[in-house]
């Protein structure tokens, strides 16, 4: 597929931004494009908002899988692109418009251009939330379609077009939301005597959160507790009779998530005794590690270099979190960073990746898949 035609795609679909499992204009977009294909070289099937496509191979022992997430953020776009979103408070503001039309990319030539082993490409909702990637696993297309190999990649703005970075082993931290609850006993704000002010409750709560990272948590280890909004009260003149907080929570390791979540719970119950409320944490969403299978990873990096595919960088842990771990957790794989070049980074409202990176990944997953799919 010319590169034209890729940007002509990504285009199109950061128009239609849609979160979660309401992918509906997005998944359409794709089948309009699969469908295009002849039947006998390519099997569709559909899950909820997302798509299988197996593209067939020529004599089948095998099958190598490519992930790409569809869903988009909840942003208000501030690109002032002439192709910025089309639906108001929405964005792909993370790049899932690149990594699709990547894998549109990559189905296209192996369309045109038959190996052995069958390919199965996976278009996969909800990876922002509330996680799309553990239920799709649970599907009967899977139980059909088993892939021996996955593989997928995200966008890294900070890093130059034409390199792509990754390691074997831990590369994206362990996530969970966090969301609490807070509920007192309002009042008249000139009788704060009379009331128990959830608003104090709450402030004193996010103080201690960061207590759990300065002196519970190992030096030597990394964990990160963010606390990104907080509500509470309905006017100025009344004490807050409840509280809402959201945030989320990284660790390099489990255990470290579990000791987190233990001294969170902890910190709550206290803040019940101190100010004699009720407390809730909950976790809606949680995020497992991923963890690069080692060998697969080393080969995959080696090959890239050899054959000048990108400029091959070893990269760091990080903090950020992607379900695409529960596919790793179950089949033996790989995720790599791609160079956007973008001078706001993943999540901004004015991200804006340098759309010839596309071209790049096209090329090293079709030159990787080109080798160990026959």
């Amino acid at each position: 597929m010319e590169k034209e035609r890729l940007i002509a795609i990504r285009r199109d679909l950061h128009r239609i931004p849609e979160i979660g499992f309401q992918e509906y204009k997005t998944q359409q977009y794709l089948l309009n494009l699969l469908n295009q294909y002849p039947e006998e070289r390519i099997e569709i099937e559909t899950w909820r908002t997302g798509i299988f496509v197996k593209v067939n191979g020529t004599a089948p022992e095998k099958m190598l899988a490519y992930r790409a997430d569809i869903d988009a953020l909840s942003i208000e776009e501030q690109t002032g692109l002439p192709f910025a979103s089309e639906h108001p408070g929405f964005m792909h503001a993370c790049g899932h418009d690149m990594h699709m039309t990547i894998a549109l990319g990559i189905i296209d030539h192996f369309v045109h251009h038959p190996v052995k082993h069958d390919l199965l490409f996976l278009f996969q909702p909800a990876e922002e939330g509330p996680g799309g990637a553990e239920p799709m696993l649970e599907s009967d297309v899977l139980k059909k379609w088993t892939p021996d190999l996955i593989t997928a990649l995200h966008i890294a703005p900070e890093l130059p077009v034409g390199t792509i970075s990754t390691k074997s082993g831990l590369l994206f931290a362990n996530t969970s939301e966090l969301v609490i609850d807070l509920e007192g006993k309002g009042g008249h704000a000139a009788y704060p005597h009379t009331a128990d002010d959830m608003v104090v409750a709450a402030s004193t709560l996010v103080t201690q959160l960061q207590t759990v990272i300065s002196r519970n948590t190992d030096p030597l280890d990394s964990a990160v507790i963010t606390v990104g909004t907080i509500t509470g009260g309905t006017a100025q003149n009344i004490i807050a009779e409840d509280a809402h907080l959201e945030g989320t929570i990284r660790t390099l390791s489990e255990e470290s998530m579990r000791m987190v979540k233990k001294r969170i719970e902890e910190l709550v119950k206290g803040i019940e005794i101190g100010f004699r409320c009720k407390g809730k944490v909950t976790y809606p969403s949680v995020y497992h590690q991923v963890y690069n299978t080692s060998g697969l990873t080393e080969e995959f990096m080696q090959f890239v270099s050899d054959h000048q595919l990108a400029d091959v960088r070893t990269a760091k842990e990080a903090m950020t979190g992607e379900d695409f771990g529960y596919m790793l957790k179950k089949y033996p794989g790989f995720m790599f960073w791609l160079g956007t070049d973008s001078s706001h980074g993943l999540h901004h409202a004015k991200l804006n990746p340098d759309e010839d990176a596309m071209e790049t990944a096209v090329n090293v997953m079709v030159g990787y898949f080109s080798k160990y799919a026959n």
